[in-house]
């Protein structure tokens, strides 16, 4: 990845670096959402100097974590292996890979337990499978961790240059965002290409050659795809390609819940529960569970059976429905009902990208009503409607407001920015302004 590229991930290390009280961090997320390019980033600038250690097929590594967790010993073998001196000086250690060698996360217990100093460590790797070994535990309550997913569309706006339309979208300037709206349309279309995998984008920058970002994303499904048969269980591997190939068939259904069927006739609950499960540890899917009503704590009204899938990225899922560009970004009549697929797709993404938030979605039990995202902010629920194209109808948004008792609902299509009784219409491009949005409507 670039060094121009911006990621607000690093803002969250920074704050975990000025904590006096810092455990050690792990940064978790799927293959390829920049983990190892954001640590050295951050000991380049933040840092006197780093040092960093690779475990993915490192002898050395397991054979240094094998023994003791002596921190002294530890720390020579890091320094021996990095190539730096590890001294108690403004040095952060970097360890990646890190679930290669489940010793070496046990040992960062260790870490944070020794009182003679407070050590800068970051260590980054999917937590997958983990558990699966023998005598190794997780450090409870010994480490920090943060989250990695690609970049949401106002990091790819200052990738591509465009920070002002950012600025605009903070400031909610929606008088001057209305007047640009034609540019965040155009840019947010591209963005559904090429999506926030790292090294797609940076396929993008130079020259916007779409051919080469579609080319990086084929090459990263393929990875992916490899994944399975090199660290899923093999008897769960078939199931597991079954379930990845059919979210765009899942997604292109009017009712997007996740169907067992649709992937093999006559399947049930039970044959996919570890295929999924695995993909959403290994970060490649977002599942969105349902809830029954409309109130706080979501997650106590939740219908664990009912859920929809949704894959981590929206340029990967564009890529692998092989969407040409032309289709994408100049529009075509038959591809209006999977263009709502990407457009939730992409409104999934940037809730728990940009939001931190945790959706979910409601279906009525005897009617087609249906509200796509129903979030939990500030002790309040807020129901998200989305719509692809220009689009001011609500019906089954008014009616979970009314019946849920709520102060208002959002809805966000390529509409402009306005204030209705109980309803915000929120442009897809500025849905990074939701939290803000929806407080600055109660204060009033």
């Amino acid at each position: 990845m670039v060094s121009i590229m911006k990621r607000y991930a690093m803002q969250h290390l920074i704050e975990w670096k000025e904590d006096p009280g810092h455990l050690p961090m792990i940064i978790r997320g799927a293959r390829q959402v920049g983990k190892t390019w954001l640590m050295k980033e951050f000991g380049r600038t933040e840092f006197e100097k780093y040092a960093y250690i690779n475990f993915d097929r490192n002898s050395r590594m397991k054979q240094l974590f094998s023994g003791d967790f002596d921190v002294d010993r530890i720390l020579r073998g890091l320094s021996i292996e990095s190539e730096v001196e590890i001294a108690p000086e403004d040095i952060l250690i970097i360890l990646d890979e890190i679930q290669e060698v489940p010793a070496a996360l046990q040992s960062l217990k260790y870490f944070c337990e020794d009182d003679r100093q407070r050590y800068n460590i970051v260590a980054a790797g999917s937590l997958l499978g983990i558990s699966m070994h023998e005598g190794t535990s997780f450090p409870v309550g010994k480490v920090d961790s943060m989250d990695l997913y690609p970049l949401s569309f106002t990091e790819f706006l200052d990738a591509t240059g465009n920070g002002q339309l950012v600025s605009l979208l903070e400031q909610q300037d929606f008088d001057m965002i209305t007047a640009f709206k034609d540019k965040y349309i155009d840019l947010l279309k591209t963005y559904y290409y090429v999506g926030g995998m790292p090294a797609a984008v940076n396929a993008y920058l130079p020259k916007q050659n779409l051919n080469s970002v579609r080319r990086v994303q084929k090459r990263l499904l393929s990875d992916y795809e490899q994944d399975f048969s090199k660290h899923a269980p093999t008897a769960v591997i078939p199931r597991i390609r079954m379930v990845w190939d059919g979210i765009p068939s899942q997604l292109a259904k009017e009712n997007k819940k996740f169907i067992y069927s649709v992937l093999r006739e006559g399947a049930r609950a039970k044959d996919f529960e570890l295929a999924i499960q695995w993909l959403i540890d290994c970060g490649l899917v977002h599942k969105v569970g349902r809830v029954t009503k409309g109130a706080i704590p979501l997650k106590a009204y939740q219908d664990l059976p009912a859920f929809k899938l949704y894959m981590m990225d929206v340029g990967l899922l564009a890529a692998m429905t092989d969407l040409d560009a032309k289709t994408l970004l100049k529009g075509n009549a038959i591809f209006t009902e999977f263009n709502g697929a990407l457009t939730e797709q992409y409104v999934c993404q940037q809730l728990i990208a940009e939001l931190g938030a945790t959706p979910y979605y409601w279906s009525a039990e005897n009617s087609t009503g249906e509200v796509d995202f129903v979030l939990q902010h500030s002790g309040n629920v807020i129901p998200l409607e989305v719509k692809a194209e220009e689009n001011l109808m609500a019906k089954s948004l008014k009616v979970f407001v009314a019946g849920n008792k709520l102060s208002l609902g959002v809805r966000s299509s390529m509409s402009d920015y306005r204030k209705q009784e109980k309803l915000i219409n929120l442009p897809l491009y500025a849905i990074s302004q939701l939290w803000s949005a929806c407080d600055s409507y109660r204060s009033v």
